[in-house]
């Protein structure tokens, strides 16, 4: 049986909310939601641009700093909210950061009548987010960390979470073989088939001097 859905989709409505808020008409939608595209594009160029800035840091904290895990946009008539969930906010805590993030995205709103809000939120629990685990993994192989080593060592830092079971698969030319292969580790449960429960996922690319190798997460918060 093929397992080719995504985990996110297929809760939608149920265990996984909307990431974007608001209401259009339908001549209206697509402008809209590739609005939405450019404002979480720009935030995510404005954290990279400023990381490669950044040096000095500890391994662990710039393998996962500034990463963020999900943009909320809430548009109303003449404001558009824009949530940013991070889990390390250190650059965006920097003065003027966020006035000069304000530019950049007002330059991506297509009406000049509605202003910007933004809000930064600090996730309480980091590597309970496959995204900072998948940044993890990536600084790790990039370092020419053993793959094995750098899944093992991501799934180390669940256990300081309360989640009930997680899965590493990473697929690529590991190693620098030249047939591409993929391998999997796994903890705990990871009922996929149910709705009800509660998964994390996602799917990061990386790119290393042998490739670009792909890293799928999967994580098991709760069930409802």
């Amino acid at each position: 049986m093929g397992q080719k859905i995504n985990p996110l989709g297929f809760r939608l409505g149920t265990t996984q909310n909307h990431h974007s808020f608001w209401f259009a008409q339908p001549k209206n939608y697509s402008e809209g939601l590739q609005e939405d595209k450019k404002i979480r594009n720009c935030i995510k160029n404005y954290i990279q641009k400023n990381r490669k800035k950044s040096s000095n840091r500890k391994i662990e904290s710039d393998s996962s700093s500034e990463v963020i895990t999900h943009i909320e946009i809430q548009k109303e008539i003449d404001t558009i909210h824009v949530i940013i969930h991070i889990g390390f906010p250190n650059l965006l805590k920097k003065k003027g950061a966020i006035e000069e993030l304000e530019k950049d995205l007002q330059k991506e709103v297509n009406s000049v009548n509605q202003r910007l809000n933004i809000a930064i939120e600090k996730v309480k629990e980091p590597y309970r987010q496959p995204n900072i685990l998948a940044e993890y993994i990536a600084f790790q192989l990039k370092n020419r960390v053993s793959f094995r080593k750098a899944m093992k060592k991501a799934i180390e830092l669940t256990k300081k979470t309360d989640i009930k079971g997680v899965k590493i698969k990473i697929a690529g030319r590991l190693a620098g073989k030249e047939i591409a292969r993929a391998e999997c580790i796994k903890k705990g449960r990871l009922p996929l088939q149910t709705i009800r429960a509660k998964i994390d996922y996602c799917c990061y690319p990386i790119r290393t001097i042998y490739g670009v190798l792909g890293v799928k997460i999967w994580i098991f918060v709760e069930e409802e």
